[in-house]
């Protein structure tokens, strides 16, 4: 696997690891771990940043001319870490509220 493909399941792989760790943090933070479930949020911007990164440089890469074409995995990718990204808004939101609730 090279190229394109590659570069799309290290997309997947990162920002699905992302996701795992901000449903983590509301699970901590619903528990009153608040310190915990900071950390599960810095653990998920690092496997997000993995995930954006790899998408950028597919980016960078078609605005220099290398065209990859366009295929469903790698529209997967990218729903993914909009998904992603989604989910740390809300992890964000649920952390705040459950703090206001439990203190």
């Amino acid at each position: 696997m090279e190229g394109l493909e590659l570069a799309a399941f290290q997309i997947i792989s990162a920002v699905g690891t992302a996701r795992s760790c901000y449903i983590e943090a509301i699970q901590k933070a619903k528990q009153g771990q608040f310190a915990e479930a900071k950390k599960m949020i810095d653990e998920g911007d690092e496997a997000f940043n993995e995930g954006h990164s790899a998408h950028t440089g597919l980016l960078q890469n078609e605005a220099s001319g290398k065209e990859h074409g366009i295929n469903l995995l790698i529209l997967h990718a990218e729903d993914q870490l909009m998904s992603a990204e989604g989910f740390k808004i809300i992890a964000l939101e649920f952390i705040d509220v459950y703090k206001k609730l439990l203190h």
